[in-house]
């Protein structure tokens, strides 16, 4: 196992978040990448590697122009609107929901921080366009390895990626890591690549960019929208749309959900995979189905990641691991790293 880890993650540190109506500290914090790095470290699980700076073209193959020179320059704009704005981060707070425009772009900054956002969780740092950048890199790189020949890389990085759409930020997420691995393996010359999201939370932004796609097979499980975030995505109605119609796959599963459930649909996933023809597998990894997590709702424990990394190992994939969430910080590394360890004991 390869990892490529993102030593500029930490300049993406928010400070607050806003959360059942009070700013609270963040949830998603530097910690859990470190301790991620930590046990990797302490397991001697493979090789630690830089990113190789990939271009922001390779950005722009999942993200539209507009929204990446807006993360670019946000923070400088942030600052230049009142200097004590660089103590503290920025949140948006107005949104162009429906029947409202959004192929104008407004000249005020709050404007078009509602305008490439969908919630008041995701504090915009001085260093967030830094921390997202190296880690769309080292997803790039991991994939590129993989696509080399190696049987796994896995991008160790933060902020998250899942929840960012082509042009909007969310869920933590301003660049999708996720779908940037897989279209760059795509563009190295896979016909077609498997995304395969196993946060506890929906990869909306993933199912966004590649819905009417039937290149990249995307599929997810994960707590009910019904009742749990983002909850306006990730029903097992949404099945693709035009080319891409049967190339999505949603399993929900209810709040409380144990590993005999979870794994069942995690089988279900890795069969239409399999049948999907992909040649290559990308996975959304995400460790807060554990059942300390703060802000989840599944009952996974530490042993059971080391099965979730046997199954995925089962598919017979190159794969990409991209980290996710995680939000039981002292477990994180533990998790994660079981997954990883799972999968390189199996990997043929």
């Amino acid at each position: 196992m390869i990892t490529v880890y993102n030593q500029r993650h930490a300049l993406h540190q928010g400070k607050v978040e806003m959360f059942r109506g009070q700013l609270v500290p963040c949830f998603e914090v530097p910690a859990r990448a470190d301790y991620v790095l930590q046990e990797l470290q302490r397991r001697q699980l493979g090789e630690i590697r830089a990113p190789l700076d990939c271009g922001r073209a390779a950005l722009q193959r999942i993200h539209s122009a507009r929204y990446l020179d807006f993360l670019a320059s946000a923070w400088d704009e942030w600052v230049a609107l009142d200097p004590a704005n660089a103590g503290r981060d920025a949140l948006p707070s107005v949104w162009p929901v429906r029947s409202l425009r959004c192929d104008v772009l407004p000249a005020n900054f709050a404007a078009r921080m509602g305008l490439f956002s969908y919630d008041a969780g995701t504090p915009l740092t001085s260093g967030t366009w830094a921390a997202a950048y190296d880690g769309a890199c080292c997803a790039v790189t991991a994939a590129h390895l993989v696509h080399a020949g190696a049987r796994s890389a896995f991008a160790l990085t933060r902020p998250p990626g899942h929840h960012a759409g082509s042009d909007f930020f969310g869920g933590y997420c301003f660049l999708n890591n996720a779908a940037i691995a897989a279209q760059a393996l795509r563009d190295a010359g896979a016909a077609r690549v498997a995304v395969l999201d196993i946060d506890y939370h929906h990869g909306n932004g993933t199912q966004s960019i590649f819905y009417e796609r039937a290149d990249v097979f995307f599929a997810s499980l994960h707590g009910d929208p019904h009742t749990e975030y983002p909850f306006y995505l990730g029903y097992a109605d949404e099945l693709g749309a035009g080319p891409g119609l049967g190339y999505n796959l949603n399993l929900p599963l209810p709040r409380g959900s144990d590993f005999a459930r979870w794994r069942a649909a995690l089988a279900q996933a890795l069969q239409r995979i399999a049948h999907s023809g992909a040649q290559a597998l990308v996975v959304s990894l995400g460790v807060d189905t554990f059942e300390g997590d703060p802000i989840s709702g599944f009952t996974l424990r530490s042993a059971d990641y080391l099965q979730v990394g046997a199954d995925l190992a089962a598919a017979g994939l190159p794969t990409v691991f991209v980290f996710e969430g995680g939000y039981a910080v002292d477990a994180v590394g533990v998790n994660a790293v079981n997954v990883l360890d799972g999968f390189a004991q199996h990997a043929a």
